[in-house]
């Protein structure tokens, strides 16, 4: 199961198991509260048969003066069951029949175990039924997701010729006319659809359980050493030295091309990209020179742009994959000053 299954598995379970649950346990409680009145009225009515003959062990008999004691009547205390009745030939006095609370306590005792080893027996069978449900319940939403996976999956394989035909020519095209700003969009148009078919495809795929161990600074300079190339007028650095991590390396690297691209491509002429790795916190900042963002709260929201490059699906990709592998990711920002993105990789670094 993949993420979106897995939450979507939990909720239908756990609504329908803890619902049943409550309803079971409302109906056991007013069962158990039904069962301890009839227990009373049991004893009630053989406190009435020994006013009568006195023969009975489990009461305590006593007589005491009447005062205002309501006869053949139940009176629950901490002492216990408390019931009167009259003495032939006696207005003055009455009979005291008492089940002391120890004998009451046993009693309500083993109602009350009985029922709880029902309850428990009946909440087994609700958990096997919530199970079973909640996989009956997925099993709609895994076709559909299957059926859209693959079906972008198809789309994004004929992708690769129509791309390759437009490649092929504006480059000659670019040959023959020289360099021409309508050709330059052509080309930057063909990258975006070249970076959105990355992104997707990073997307359909399900990271989390694909670890491997490799050097956190190794994929820092071959990544700064991929961008720098296209923005020769940003200085780029990268302090991360002997860090190792244990997790999806594919994933992984995409989060930092994503974060590493964007800090070029909004940064400011002469501005600078720098990468550290604090040891004692486990964080890894991404601080850039660049524009700043106005809205940090809606860079992850997919879609969502604030400049004319780009598709607004990148970061989205970021914070979608940081979720895969376990990556707690902010961003702080001032317009004209700059970001600085956070990776939490204390999940992740091999101590």
């Amino acid at each position: 199961m993949n993420k979106v299954e897995r939450e979507s598995f939990l909720k239908s379970f756990l609504l329908f198991f803890i619902s049943l649950g409550l309803l079971i346990a409302t109906l056991f409680y007013i069962n158990f509260t039904k069962e301890v009145q009839t227990l009373d009225e049991r004893l009630l009515s053989e406190m009435r048969v020994c006013s009568f003959d006195l023969k009975c062990e489990q009461f305590h008999i006593d007589f005491v003066e009447h005062k205002d004691e309501k006869l053949y009547s139940l009176y629950k205390d901490e002492r216990g069951l408390t019931s009167y009745y009259p003495i032939p030939g006696s207005t003055k006095n009455i009979m005291l029949l008492q089940l002391d609370s120890q004998k009451y306590s046993a009693e309500v005792y083993e109602l009350k175990k009985s029922d709880i080893g029902y309850f428990i027996a009946v909440l087994g069978v609700v958990l096997i039924l919530s199970i079973l449900f909640s996989f009956y319940a997925l099993y709609p939403l895994r076709n559909a997701l299957l059926l859209t996976q693959e079906f972008i999956k198809d789309i994004l394989h004929d992708f690769n010729t129509p791309l390759s035909t437009l490649r092929l020519n504006s480059s000659m095209l670019k040959r023959e006319i020289g360099k021409n700003e309508k050709v330059d969009r052509i080309e930057q148009s063909v990258e975006n659809i070249l970076s959105l078919q990355k992104h997707l495809r990073s997307y359909l795929k399900n990271h989390d359980m694909q670890k491997e161990e490799f050097e956190l600074g190794t994929i820092l300079r071959e990544q700064i050493s991929l961008v720098e190339k296209n923005y020769t007028d940003i200085d780029f650095s990268a302090d991360a030295k002997g860090i190792k991590l244990l997790t999806n390396k594919e994933a992984f690297t995409r989060i930092i091309s994503n974060i590493i691209t964007n800090a070029a491509k909004y940064n400011k002429k002469n501005g600078f990209v720098k990468v550290v790795y604090e040891k004692s916190s486990m964080i890894l900042n991404i601080i850039d020179s660049g524009k700043g963002i106005q809205n940090p709260k809606k860079i992850f929201d997919r879609f969502y742009k604030e400049q004319d490059r780009g598709i607004g699906i990148g970061l989205h990709i970021v914070k979608k994959l940081c979720d895969e592998l376990g990556i707690k990711v902010g961003v702080e920002s001032k317009l004209e000053s700059g970001t600085t993105f956070s990776l939490d990789l204390s999940k992740l670094t091999l101590r």
